[in-house]
């Protein structure tokens, strides 16, 4: 053995090893080395020569690690500033087809939907592909107006090329009731195609002595299952932006399955919208296309990057709001969102619209999507009415949120509901049907219902809405009004959750439209569709509890910057309202119904503050750090058979985020995750037998198996004493994946806390 080198100055304070040592007798074998070039990338195995090792790629189901993946692509010198300013072409290349991409599928579902849906209630007969509004006013997407055009296409009246299917009320209440219901279960049988099993029955499952072993599986715990093309996929997108990795939810065939889902679901008229499915496409549109270059598909942090300026493009082809999407990506669904990603995603967003704009899918021509001019001004006496509508707002959105919460734990429970969700999905389009029709209004698709309550009848319009409002004394019309808003509440409450591609924005402004319009009936110094308008962003505001986002977004709807004013003090005044009386919102709450390990640093720190908590109160039980722990003996080799069998009871724990902490004499060496212990012994390791030992620690040798080259040198540690707050902070702000508990005073290994363990801790505090 050489003599040790005495430390100077410029002493080098880890030393480098070859890379062709760290391989050991792995290189000197063919095979295995095809296997690490086919498992690992370039990028990965340089890592091999540092402290921090390889990675394979991510398991189903797991966490990514930040920190690690913050490590990659890093190079210096000349190369090293070619290659990143060739990473930083492919990440704006890479966002204008994102956006591009989007606007295409978006025009899709905007045409076929508004087709369909007015199936319900009658045809073209021009031109049965033509949507009601098109037909009667000579629109057609991607062209432009015809000469006959006419302003009563409001429900079919006066539009002779508009045939309904029959004259007879009753008749035609049994045909809108029975297309709505054939959509709805086509829908949801498109949706059943996604059905998936997730590997891990819940979130920190693992630390119990398992009965649920998978006979025959190589997970320990038997999944739950999930469909991948329900609900607005939000929820699941906040989990996966914020390091998650949930299998096959951004796959081609999801993609499909949303859009052609989104069509019929809209269009049974069932309180739901097709902004939420938007923003999951066009999140598949961004996987699928950072797939495509090595520099987001081989990390999953800069990957992440590249869905959060994604998402922004879904919310704007949904509402033809390009920096109301930008800025909902910002505040409502990424949780890491740096300055490079702003940018990538204002460019993505540009593109979605401006594309969207050239292929004018509603014939117009414009992207505002409910154009209003009303030509008046509020006064400071209107600032007290726009304060009973956030009111009503919070008040509107926190019910709603405890409501749907309920309904999801008690009747979708119920076994003949979560064994056949088609079932449930036909009783609630059966309900909508006949709660809906009967009112004039609501029988109109979601956007229309809006577009027809922001109606000014000051100038010519001449609708539905309007000649109700030119009649004294009309309670009727003041009924209808008074029964769109509770049908909405209600039919919202049952619907969302179902298993069918759905979003809540429309319903939510659909909601608080009706309700600003009554109100304004009893105001007539200006237009009661400003109250509509500004009440929809109430009503919103108190779901969602999006805030500058949702002001933005109101203004690029109907184009009405005048009254920015009004809206932020709805919108302000609606989310205090709904957090006095549930602090979650509706995405928060969903997350918490589907079980998902999402770590909100806000909102964790709120609960852990008050419980004067510290990290030891984590630590997992003793029998679960004996079988993951590692004592390394001094030649730094530990028998492949005690690998085989800690890797197994990790399997039947179901532990897919955990792995095995590495120490000498007490003292933390290193960690090696689950992944990568499993790649090497079942792959790798075929080559040796049950009595080799394998190398863990210190330089590879000749003959030796060495997965030392996937050990993590560098874990942080954190004191055992040290503040809960300590330890959300760090695993909200670093993203980590794991850290190691350490004994105060002493420094030895007492713990290892993943994830998900301080995920369901929180839980439990919640609930």
């Amino acid at each position: 053995m050489p003599e040790p080198e005495h430390a100077i100055e410029r002493s080098q304070l880890l030393p480098h090893s070859a890379h062709n040592k760290r391989f050991g007798a792995v290189q000197h074998e063919a095979d295995a080395d095809s296997v690490i070039s086919t498992h690992i990338s370039k990028d990965e195995q340089l890592l091999a020569t540092t402290s921090v090792g390889e990675r394979l790629p991510y398991n189903d189901y797991t966490t990514i690690d930040w920190l690690h993946d913050l490590s990659v692509h890093a190079q210096r010198g000349i190369r090293g500033v070619l290659a990143s300013s060739f990473e930083s072409g492919q990440g704006w290349i890479a966002s204008a087809l994102i956006g591009v991409l989007t606007a295409c599928v978006a025009f899709c579902v905007d045409v076929a939907e508004a087709t369909v849906s007015d199936w319900k209630l009658g045809y073209c007969s021009g031109n049965i592909l033509l949507s009601r509004e098109n037909c009667c006013t000579g629109r057609h997407p991607s062209g432009t107006s015809k000469a006959f055009t006419t302003d009563k296409a409001n429900l079919g009246e006066d539009c002779l090329r508009w045939q309904m299917w029959t004259e007879n009320y009753w008749k035609a209440f049994g045909i809108f009731v029975g297309f709505a219901l054939a959509f709805g279960v086509i829908s949801s049988s498109f949706t059943m195609l996604t059905k998936s099993t997730l590997p891990s029955a819940a979130p920190g499952r693992g630390d119990k002595q398992s009965t649920l072993l998978k006979e025959g599986g190589d997970q320990g715990v038997v999944g739950k299952s999930i469909y991948l093309a329900a609900g607005s996929g939000i929820p699941e997108i906040k989990t996966i932006l914020s390091g998650f990795v949930i299998p096959h939810f951004l796959d081609l065939k999801v993609l499909i399955i949303k859009a052609i889902g989104a069509v019929f679901a809209v269009a049974t008229g069932m309180c739901l919208g097709k902004e939420g499915p938007f923003v999951h496409i066009a999140t598949c549109v961004a996987y699928l296309i950072g797939m495509l270059f090595p520099k987001y598909n081989e990390n999953g942090r800069k990957m992440r990057e590249l869905l959060s300026a994604g998402c922004s493009a879904g919310l704007s082809v949904a509402f033809g709001a390009p920096i109301g999407g930008v800025l909902f990506s910002y505040e409502e669904i990424s949780t890491y969102f740096p300055r490079r990603v702003l940018w990538r995603a204002f460019l993505c967003s540009l593109f979605a619209a401006m594309v969207l704009k050239a292929l004018n899918p509603t014939g117009t021509g414009k992207l505002v999507l409910f154009e209003t001019n009303y030509g008046v001004s509020y006064s400071p006496i209107h600032y007290l009415v726009f304060i009973i509508l956030g009111v009503a707002g919070g008040l509107f959105g926190g019910v709603f949120c405890k409501a749907n919460f309920w309904w999801s734990k008690t009747f979708r429970k119920y076994a003949i509901i979560s064994r056949y969700p088609v079932f449930e999905v036909f009783l609630v389009v059966l309900a909508t049907g006949l709660l809906q029709y009967p009112n004039p209004m609501t029988r109109e698709a979601g956007d229309l219902i809006i577009k027809n309550l922001l109606v000014d009848c000051r100038g010519t319009e001449d609708s539905w809405v309007c000649r109700q409002e030119t009649k004294d004394n009309n309670p009727k019309y003041i009924g209808w009004l008074i029964y769109g808003t509770l049908v909405k509440l209600i039919l919202t409450i049952i619907t969302f959750g179902c298993k069918v591609p759905s979003g809540i924005i429309i319903p939510a402004l659909d909601a608080g439209a009706f309700f600003g319009r009554l109100i304004g009936q009893w105001i007539t110094t200006i237009s009661p569709g400003i109250f509509a308008m500004v009440g929809a962003a109430a009503f919103l505001a108190g779901v969602s509890r999006m805030t500058i986002s949702l002001c933005v977004i109101m203004f690029e709807l109907t184009g009405e910057l005048e009254y920015i004013v009004p809206h932020m003090i709805a919108i302000l005044v609606a989310k205090w309202v709904a957090d006095a009386l549930e602090q979650d919102g509706v995405y928060d709450l969903a997350q918490s119904v589907l079980g998902h390990p999402f770590l909100d640093g806000d909102h964790a720190l709120n609960l852990t503050q008050g419980q004067q908590e510290t990290v030891q109160r984590l630590i997992p039980p003793k029998q679960t750090m004996q079988d993951i722990t590692v004592d390394v003996p001094k030649d730094n080799k530990v028998a492949k058979r005690i690998l085989d069998d800690k890797l197994e009871k990790l399997k039947e724990r179901g532990l897919l985020d955990a792995g095995l902490v590495l120490v000498q004499n007490g003292m933390l060496q290193g960690y090696l995750a689950e992944g990568e212990l499993d790649f090497g012994l079942n792959n790798l390791g075929r080559y040796w037998d049950s009595t080799s030992r394998i190398r863990l620690l210190g330089e590879a040798e000749d003959g030796d198996l060495d997965l030392s080259q996937f050990v993590d040198r560098t874990p942080l540690t954190i004191c055992a004493q040290a503040p809960m707050e300590y330890l959300v902070e760090m695993f909200g702000k670093l993203g980590l994946r794991y850290i190691c508990v350490v004994e105060e005073g002493s420094g030895k290994l007492v713990g290892v806390i993943i994830k998900k363990r301080l995920v369901v801790w929180l839980e439990n505090l919640k609930h």
